[in-house]
């Protein structure tokens, strides 16, 4: 599949494995943002971070497809330091040209300033963007007319907001990453003991046992000289080893979970007013604006 093929319809870079410049894997494609007027994929956003949490954007400038790997222009460190942007969101011209600025390249219509807008690619089951699959096929339908539309209204609306700015915050994002702290090892080894135990043993002794020989009995009497033997018996203890089991012995894990605090500095705008003096309306010479978000 050529470049062009593969750029022209999203549902062919959905899912697909993301590699940077050098080779190196960064992650998977998750959604597709088309440019509104030429119904193109334009950008595309990688899970990187922490388990996948964070969704970068990436242009496609540059970019090739090789089977069923993403070979992105950018390196790693700079989808990984990309402005944080809403990824379930429409790009908004301000912030598209945040990531241009960022990856240090111009728009490709060297347009540079052209508020265009990019909505996710069809097929993501987000929350207003029907209508994707039109810009995918054939870049014209009901869906290339809804966002068309949309870009007249957005276009129409930036002059009564050009005295707007955006004000930006960091927040802490935390997770957990599992890194190994130490091993444990089994191991059997020969030691050798003393081991006493008693065991009974018998043995035969001689005692001269003398009888009387009465009348009656009839016994030759024989004088001279003569012996006699007995065989004496003893028991002696023998000792035989033998190598029986007596336990199994192994190691097991168990995972205990514990409470850390995580403390970190953030930065975040603040919005101040310098109003004239005597100028109606005006509240003081430094005013400071008190509904700034969430305080963290």
């Amino acid at each position: 599949m050529t470049q062009g093929e593969a750029f022209t319809n999203p549902d062919g870079l959905s899912g697909l494995t993301a590699y940077d410049q050098t080779g190196e894997k960064i992650g998977s494609v998750e959604q597709v943002y088309l440019d509104d007027r030429s119904g193109r994929p334009e950008w595309v956003t990688v899970k990187t971070g922490l388990f996948g949490m964070k969704q970068s954007f990436v242009p496609l400038a540059g970019a090739r497809r090789q089977e069923d790997q993403l070979h992105l222009a950018a390196t790693k460190e700079a989808v990984k330091d990309a402005p944080r942007i809403d990824a379930d969101q429409h790009l908004e011209p301000g912030e598209e040209h945040e990531l241009y600025a960022h990856y240090g390249i111009a728009r490709p219509d060297g347009t540079a300033g052209t508020q265009s807008r990019t909505a996710p690619a069809a097929g993501r089951d987000r929350a207003g963007m029907a209508g994707a699959a039109g810009l995918a096929g054939a870049g014209a339908g009901a869906g290339m007319g809804r966002e068309r539309e949309l870009a007249s209204r957005g276009a129409a609306a930036e002059d009564s907001k050009s005295d707007e700015m955006i004000r930006s915050e960091e927040r802490l994002r935390v997770g957990t990453e599992e890194e190994e702290v130490g091993r444990a090892r089994l191991r059997k080894v020969v030691v050798t003991e003393n081991v006493t135990t008693s065991v009974p043993v018998s043995h035969e002794e001689v005692r001269v046992v003398r009888e009387p020989i009465r009348e009656g009995d009839r016994t030759r009497a024989n004088i001279g000289e003569a012996e006699t033997e007995v065989t004496l018996h003893a028991e002696k203890a023998v000792v035989r080893k033998e190598a029986v089991p007596v336990e199994r012995v192994r190691l097991e894990t168990e995972k205990v979970t514990e409470t850390q605090e995580v403390s970190d500095t953030v930065r975040k705008e603040q919005v101040e007013f310098d109003g004239a003096k005597g100028e109606r309306g005006a509240k003081g010479a430094d005013w400071r604006d008190r509904k700034q978000g969430p305080r963290h």
